[in-house]
């Protein structure tokens, strides 16, 4: 038993660190605040081996990020009553920390030290999470998602720079959402979130935010899966890269796409974009009935379309768990700013339940758990059931989202898509009704092309209706035309 204790404090003992290191920065930036400036990208307080190092070092940012003055002498007042402080000499410690400063210079190379030794400390951590786990042999443990679970806490240390800490000062989350609203007011537009590519959908949403979960929902023939793949094929080739508002690189523009398509092949996907770029019908596209000048366009669109950052996925039947993993996979090796599921009900639970809701329940808490930890939006389509067809306002409501109320709660925006023009064509009276028959004419021109996306519930704006047009033969959406619109602009 004493053997065991007396390992348990070796392995104490041995966890990487630097306290040499760390006073020495410190120092620094208590000499010259100019120092935060330079280390702040790769340092936060959870990297410091010693708490007490790290409360000095989370009270010198606050006051520097208040242009207020970071010393021995103004730290005092805050410190005082630290106990771990008193324990190292009090506030004489803040002034021993000065003494031991570097240069300004080196003060990037002594953060980075830091930095790694905190991610080596916190492999340790996870690797022997890993072991205790794989050795408790219990029914409800399986491999498979041990290995997932895994993935997770490693891809959280490689993309953040430390394990999930649970709470994090409100004075953090503040400045998150500064930085929000700051991005969003530098952006042209005035959106927070990324473009959708149309306009009118963007003034009702502010763009797509990160860490949302969007619904998309719709009878079969709506077109769902069009206006999913038309914003995919937008956001991806509005794609630029370059530094952000926060220092950090990444997408300025538009952003690297995943589309799992679960009811689609990769090749239908992929003929169904190369249709609406090319203006070629896609049945034409399937048949290979296309003129010259048709093919000249497809094989042009083509190659404009090689270098679009869109990544497809067409494994059916996946469990949220593989997706949630093959999502973290590729933000890690290529980038990742939207994410579409085509569609949820093909999604499959991580394991069997007793019912369908608890299922659904299951994948959309998922979903939006993806979108929280990847922060990214995720735009999930969904079947709507056919209670709307014996309605005579065919128009959706949230009462007719498929198998669950989890869709509507666990969702940050559900949206729907319906074209009214489709039912009209199923009315079309018969040839010996000439007055029925002008009266549908006249009705059928008045809605030919035009789609509806009905917003019926924002969580953070509001709800409405976005009217779209639609090029059936191409299967593409557009921006409509209003008369009170200058024609000339593409709106």
């Amino acid at each position: 038993m004493a053997d065991g204790t007396g390992n348990l404090e070796v392995e104490a003992q041995a966890l990487p660190h630097n306290i040499e290191a760390e006073q020495a920065l410190l120092g620094a930036l208590l000499v010259n605040n100019d120092v935060y400036d330079r280390v702040a990208s790769i340092l936060n307080d959870t990297h410091f081996y010693d708490p007490v190092h790290a409360r000095i070092f989370q009270t010198a940012a606050q006051r520097i990020q208040k242009n207020a003055l970071a010393s021995p002498v103004t730290l005092k007042a805050f410190m005082e009553d630290d106990e771990g402080l008193k324990e190292l000499g009090g506030p004489q410690y803040l002034v021993r920390l000065a003494g031991a400063a570097i240069s300004l210079f080196a003060a990037k190379d002594y953060a980075q030290l830091i930095y790694d030794l905190a991610i080596r400390r916190d492999l340790i951590a996870i690797g022997q999470e890993i072991a205790a786990k794989a050795g408790d042999v219990t029914v409800e443990s399986e491999p498979k998602d041990q290995i997932v679970e895994a993935e997770q806490r490693l891809y959280q240390l490689g993309e953040q720079g430390h394990v999930d800490s649970g709470f994090q000062s409100f004075l953090r989350a503040l400045h998150q959402a500064v930085d929000v609203a700051n991005a969003a007011y530098q952006r042209e537009g005035g959106l927070a979130g990324i473009s959708t590519g149309f306009i009118d959908m963007d003034k009702k949403l502010g763009g797509l935010h990160p860490s949302d979960l969007l619904i998309l929902a719709g009878r079969p023939s709506m077109g769902k899966t069009s206006l999913a793949t038309n914003m995919a094929f937008k956001i991806a080739k509005a794609y630029k890269k370059g530094l952000r508002p926060d220092g950090s690189e990444g997408a300025v523009d538009g952003g690297v796409v995943g589309f799992y398509s679960l009811e689609m092949s990769s090749e239908q996907l992929a003929a169904r974009i190369l249709s609406e770029a090319a203006e070629v019908p896609s049945e034409q596209i399937r048949r290979g009935e296309m003129t010259e000048d048709e093919f000249r366009r497809f094989v042009e669109a083509a190659k404009d379309l090689e270098t679009c950052p869109l990544f497809i996925d067409d494994t059916p039947a996946l469990p949220i768990s593989t997706l949630a993993a093959r999502a973290r996979r590729l933000k890690r090796q290529h980038g990742l700013d939207v994410l579409f599921i085509d569609y949820l009900q093909l999604v499959r639970p991580a394991s069997a339940k007793d019912s369908r809701v608890n299922e659904v329940s299951e994948i959309t808490q998922g979903l939006k758990a993806i979108a929280k930890e990847l922060n990214i939006p995720v735009i999930a389509l969904s079947q709507l059931s056919r209670q709307v067809e014996s309605r005579d306002d065919k128009r959706p409501q949230l009462s007719d989202l498929r198998e669950s109320g989890s869709i509507e709660q666990d969702a940050d925006v559900v949206m729907f898509v319906f074209r009214e023009e489709y039912y009209k064509e199923r009315e079309k009276p018969g040839d010996h009704d000439i007055e029925g028959m002008m009266k549908w004419q006249e009705e059928m021109s008045q809605i030919h092309g035009k789609a509806e996306v009905i917003i019926g519930k924002q969580r953070h704006g509001p709800i409405g209706t976005v009217d779209l047009s639609f090029e059936g033969q191409f299967t593409r959406f557009g921006n409509l035309v209003k008369k009170y619109q200058n024609s000339a602009g593409d709106f």
